[in-house]
């Protein structure tokens, strides 16, 4: 059980920007803790419901109240998973060549492909939220569904680089993907029919991506991972506006 903590917090860190003090002793690797990325999902949604909530009882409107839970998500994850959708864009849009996108992906400046999808993704996001009126439930489910699909590409897609997060936390599929499926599974169980709503965007966007990044680079690296969280939970918010 210490260890399994302990995976989790690592996954924590990985992920938010929580403080989650110091480990002792042997401190486990990425590829360990990969399991515990739908569990932070439930956390982050429960995060993200308070904002929602707060701002929503104190009599600001529903698309301002949006604005604001997503200004708590990113500062909540540092904005990670958007970083990582920008360097995508970039890189996708700009490469001509596997090695040409990998280089562009690396490189901390944004381009005009990665301007371009923050502002349609960010901007879709909101709205689909605003529209939803979403409850606790619906939070929690689309945080654990978008980081239950990083953990698939993760364990489905060979690493694109020898070096970087995508190569340290990715291993062969086991038993960590099966305990996140459970995870996962368990969050989107109180939503009963919107779930499979949420689960086809999930799959249906996370298969996109999935295909683009083995055609054009040879498999998932960190940028894709966080991409990838972020797309498929924007694409599970804009499903629930068809509820």
């Amino acid at each position: 059980m210490h260890a399994r903590l302990n995976e989790f917090r690592i996954a924590m860190m990985l992920l938010t920007r929580l403080p989650m003090g110091t480990i002792k002793g042997n401190v486990p690797g990425l590829a360990q803790s990969r399991w515990a990325y739908p569990l932070v999902g439930v956390l982050v949604g429960l995060a993200v419901w308070l904002v929602w909530s707060f701002a929503t009882s104190v009599g600001f409107s529903p698309l301002l109240a949006a604005f604001l839970t997503l200004t708590g998500l990113v500062l909540l994850t540092g904005a990670l998973h958007q970083d990582g959708l920008a360097d995508l864009a970039d890189g996708l849009g700009g490469g001509r060549d596997c090695a040409h996108c990998l280089d562009i992906m690396r490189d901390s400046r944004v381009g005009s492909y990665g301007v371009v999808a923050l502002v349609l993704c960010l901007g879709a996001w909101v709205f689909a939220v605003f529209e939803t009126n979403p409850s606790l439930t619906q939070f929690i489910a689309v945080g654990a569904v978008s980081r239950f699909a990083m953990l698939c590409l993760l364990d489905l897609l060979p690493p694109a680089r020898d070096d970087g997060l995508g190569q340290s936390a990715s291993a062969k599929p086991g038993a960590p993907l099966a305990v996140g499926a459970a995870i996962t599974l368990a969050a989107l169980m109180p939503l009963g029919l919107q779930a499979l709503f949420v689960i086809a965007a999930a799959g249906l966007m996370g298969l996109v991506v999935a295909w683009r990044a083995k055609k054009r680079i040879g498999g998932q690296t960190g940028d894709v991972l966080g991409a990838t969280q972020f797309l498929t939970e924007t694409a599970c918010w804009m499903a629930l506006t068809l509820v």
